[in-house]
């Protein structure tokens, strides 16, 4: 059975513009195209519903900063405009160069979370870690020059996970983190969410 995006939105009780940001990433599998319509199989919208919430209470900052992007259709890299974007048939050097700025965020309080979650539509799709520098241009845009990419989805309903950095402990991390829901919400690319109640987050 396929599904209208507008019925897959429904199904998740998410808008359709959200929706479609996660079709845009390629993240999705069997999405075919009838005329204009976009439509995904019903398996795969019940097994984006049923992803669990990230535990973000293992890990040890308090507050982390979560980065919310779009698919990949937006800027390109090197632009040096935020909302870049996310695809899931990039390569991890691409993904990384696309992920690790310039965003407009509090730098101290990312650097102090010790990882950064990207998500797309409230799905954790890579993980960002070694945030202990970083760069901020004129426009007031920050860069983290030193950036590892631990790891990012390739699909989301399974999900299938690459883990990418060499370090244990950020693997664990990304292992962590891949793949499940985390809710935020901001005005701009940059949230911040408290790992000890979940549930709330902060613009």
């Amino acid at each position: 059975m396929l599904l209208t995006t507008s019925q897959a939105a429904a199904e998740l009780g998410c808008a359709v513009t959200t929706f479609r940001r996660l079709v845009h990433t390629g993240l999705i599998p069997g999405v075919v195209s009838r005329g204009v319509r976009v439509m995904v199989p019903l398996e795969t919208v019940q097994a984006l519903r049923a992803r669990r919430t990230a535990a973000l209470q293992h890990l040890a900052a308090d507050e982390i900063a979560v980065l919310r992007v779009r698919g990949a259709e937006s800027p390109p890299i090197g632009s040096g405009v935020g909302r870049q974007g996310f695809s899931a048939a990039a390569s991890a050097s691409d993904l990384l160069a696309n992920l690790r700025g310039w965003w407009r965020c509090d730098a101290t309080s990312v650097a102090a979370g010790g990882v950064l979650p990207v998500t797309v539509a409230g799905y954790v799709v890579a993980v960002l870690t070694n945030l202990h520098r970083w760069e901020t241009n004129s426009e007031g845009r920050t860069l983290f020059p030193d950036a590892v990419l631990a790891g990012h989805v390739t699909d989301l309903t399974r999900p299938t996970v690459q883990l990418t950095a060499q370090d244990a402990t950020h693997r664990a991390t990304a292992q962590l983190l891949l793949g499940y829901r985390l809710a935020s919400d901001s005005g701009g690319p940059i949230a911040y969410v408290s790992t000890r109640n979940p549930d709330v987050t902060q613009g």
